[in-house]
């Protein structure tokens, strides 16, 4: 039996938690950099908690340019142990309206201009992400979200693309039509596959802001009424986020599916070939299994 520590990485219109006790701004520095910000430590209803703002106070990191690797390391370093992704997303289904939250549960990743692992040449690691979000986690936020009267959706594909722009046409209506994605948005990848290598449980909650391009009465998407519905969104994900330490608790059982053990049989170079200078930059990701 472990303490829990719930760390939140508020996307676009969450800032920070309310309520924390001892809140106290923190700098962390990692081998991978900064992170995005100062992370938020203090305590929740008896329970260690940490937010992480992805894009910075004030928005100044474009989702492309998000420091992910440092974000995941630096939370692993506070000793984390379930992170809870809030984000703005477009919806591709009707009755996933602007308003609404996805408790994702797999993603497709059109990323392409982000670093997606901690490992490489020197130590070769290959975890699984067929299952890439936590179900224990993510049924904790999914009764959070009901209990504070949220309208929600458990289980949904979140289609991560590059960005800045949102999608065209034609895409918007590919994504839909051909490739089965529910939601988009472009923040999510490649932060849970790190998540999975860092060994801490993920889940994702994606705010619906709007309904994409593809919708034929939503037109092109407009960004006066996308920050009109994040706003909305926001005071209710603040609210999902205090239901979830009386959910979760303050002692954490290894998990049950096994998210905190991803790394067991993941790597495959050689201990006599591996880089020291690599292993050193890994101390906290994988320092259970090197």
């Amino acid at each position: 039996m472990t303490s829990t520590k719930i760390a939140v990485i508020g996307g676009s219109g969450i800032y920070d938690i309310d309520g924390l006790g001892s809140a106290e701004w923190v700098s962390v520095e990692t081998p991978w950099g900064s992170p995005s910000d100062q992370i938020l430590t203090g305590r929740l209803e008896g329970v260690d908690m940490a937010f992480l703002p992805r894009h910075g106070r004030g928005h100044v990191h474009a989702p492309t340019d998000v420091p992910y690797r440092a974000n995941i390391d630096a939370l692993k370093r506070l000793g984390v142990t379930d992170v809870i992704s809030v984000s703005a997303c477009g919806s591709f289904r009707e009755a996933m309206a602007p308003g609404d939250f996805v408790i994702v549960d797999q993603f497709i990743d059109r990323t392409f201009a982000r670093e997606k692992s901690f490992f490489g040449t020197g130590c070769v690691a290959h975890v699984s992400v067929a299952h890439p979000t936590c179900p224990r986690l993510s049924e904790a936020c999914e009764t959070a979200a009901r209990a504070a009267g949220i309208p929600v959706h458990r289980g949904g594909t979140y289609l991560a693309m590059e960005g800045p722009q949102f999608s065209t046409l034609a895409e918007s209506k590919m994504y839909r039509e051909h490739w089965g994605a529910d939601v988009i948005g472009m923040t999510n990848m490649p932060e849970a596959k790190l998540a999975r290598e860092a060994e801490l449980c993920y889940a994702s909650v994606a705010m619906v802001t709007d309904y994409d391009s593809w919708h034929p009465d939503h037109g092109e998407v407009d960004v006066a009424q996308i920050i009109a519905t994040l706003m909305r969104n926001a005071d209710n994900g603040r609210a999902l986020v205090k239901g979830l330490p009386a959910l979760l608790g303050p002692d954490r059982a290894p998990c049950p599916h096994g998210c905190d053990r991803s790394l067991d049989h993941a790597i495959l170079t050689a201990p006599d070939k591996r880089d020291p200078a690599l292993l050193s930059r890994l101390d906290a990701v994988a320092g259970r299994v090197l």
